[in-house]
């Protein structure tokens, strides 16, 4: 029932429009455009005051054919940069681009399946449950689309989220993920008539850094330093610096203990630190919760849909967690259950990404699956 050509033909266009963070409101409106024209109810909330995008999250109803409990897939409308006027180069059944551009395929494959979904549905007489659509704004920089989705607007209780790889691959579990920021105030100088008056900000950061290992922690967690910034003139004892990374793990004890850790040594570094130059240097961190971790068990009721579409495809799913983070992390997390289902894009977040349209059609005939089986259930 899946139309090849036409999923083909709708991912290129999605593709052609440019959506970073904070700017989906061409692609939300193309959206609602065609959703409104296949006759399914469209809107958008008010999250645009809160994550700072032109637009609020698209959601779209879809009336089920059978009285049963209604399901929601998900996708984000965002792209992370560089995404400016890109070129879209489709050889041998392989979308990517130039290599100027991301592609765009994170998160646009997922749109694109749900938009054949939508038609699909519309062109045949598919006993389903009612479903909901809903298209995130600003998942790259933070979830923020999801963070402040108005739950009031979304019936269904369960769905899933197209947001990964591999199509043949189920994520079930999630880490927990922390942002933190070191500062360190030192004490500016004169680097070369009198350096031993002021507290090199930039040196003693470096004796906190010098001191995390940053990469995989064990098995279940990682941590990793982002961005260091500091100093403004070569010949003067920077004043300030700071650092930015993150933590993750499926484990809550082995976040706390990776938190205290980075707080011991600033304490230590700042009372060990010699020599001082009155009560400078002085260190502190921050921490900021960006999203929860999540898992759900191989019995729950939300995967039997996707083993049984999984049989029918013939397809060899696996069901795995995963160290990245996405929506399914905050519906989880605010009380609405979600799996994540993968859509074929591959290196992403570089200019090396790319998709394999044998492997979107995969994701589409599995979603389309799961939604037959999903109405199968209800009788």
């Amino acid at each position: 029932m899946i139309d090849v050509d036409r999923l083909v033909l709708e991912f290129s266009t999605l593709l052609s429009i440019e959506s970073p963070s904070k700017k989906e409101g061409k692609l939300a409106h193309y959206l609602a455009d065609i959703f409104e024209a296949l006759g399914y109810r469209c809107f958008f909330d008010k999250s645009a005051e809160n994550t700072g995008s032109e637009v609020g999250n698209l959601i779209v109803k879809i009336p089920g054919a059978i009285p049963a409990s209604p399901v929601f897939f998900c996708a984000h409308l965002d792209t992370v940069g560089p995404c400016e006027n890109p070129k879209i180069i489709f050889e041998n059944g392989v979308f990517k681009t130039d290599g100027r551009t991301i592609l765009g395929a994170d998160d646009k494959s997922g749109i694109a399946v749900l938009v054949e979904l939508a038609k699909v549905l519309k062109e045949n007489s598919i006993p389903h449950p009612p479903l909901e659509f809903i298209f995130t704004t600003c998942e790259e920089i933070g979830l923020l689309g999801a963070k402040f989705l108005d739950l009031e607007l979304i019936d269904a209780k369960e769905g899933y989220v197209l947001d990964s790889e591999n199509p043949e691959v189920i994520t079930i579990g999630a880490p927990s993920s922390y942002k933190f920021k070191i500062k360190v105030k030192g004490k500016a100088a004169h680097a070369g008539l009198e350096p031993e008056k002021g507290v090199n900000a930039i040196y003693v950061l470096s004796q906190v850094l010098s001191k995390l290992t940053p990469g995989r922690i064990d098995q279940e967690s990682t941590m990793n330093i982002g961005i260091v910034s500091g100093g403004k003139y070569v010949n003067i004892v920077p004043e300030t610096a700071e650092a930015e990374g993150e933590i993750r793990s499926h484990n809550p004890k082995t976040l706390e203990k990776m938190i205290q850790q980075i707080e011991n040594l600033c304490l230590e570094v700042e009372s060990s630190y010699q020599p001082k130059v009155g009560d400078l240097p002085k260190l502190s961190v921050s921490f900021e919760k960006l999203y929860q971790a999540f898992f759900i068990s191989l019995e729950d009721s939300i995967l039997e849909p996707i083993k049984q579409a999984g049989k029918r495809l013939r397809l060899n799913l696996s069901f795995m967690r995963k160290e990245g983070g996405s929506d399914a992390n905050i519906f989880n997390e605010r009380g609405k259950k979600a799996v994540i289902l993968g859509t074929g894009m591959q290196k992403v977040h570089t200019t090396e990404e790319f998709i394999l349209v044998k492997d979107l059609v995969k994701a589409a005939q599995l979603v389309l699956e799961i939604v037959k089986a999903k109405g199968e259930a209800f009788r």
